[in-house]
């Protein structure tokens, strides 16, 4: 199993967007907050989309095996 672009900026994104999150319910920011909430599933969204591409890929790969 491989890795591609689409999984590691998904994956920087959410965790950026929960430490966003985190920081602006600490200061008491819900702006902050929100912002980092939307970055979190934006960037989880990607990484599925990632997980997604790679699993094609995968089966593309075993595919062209076959005989």
């Amino acid at each position: 199993m491989g890795i591609n672009k689409d999984q590691v900026q998904g994956r920087v994104k959410e965790a950026a967007g929960k430490v966003q999150e985190v920081a602006g319910k600490t200061v008491g920011n819900p702006s902050q907050q929100a912002k980092g909430i939307l970055k979190k599933a934006g960037g989880a969204a990607q990484a599925k989309f990632g997980d997604a591409r790679e699993t094609v890929e995968e089966h593309r790969k075993d595919a062209d095996k076959r005989p």
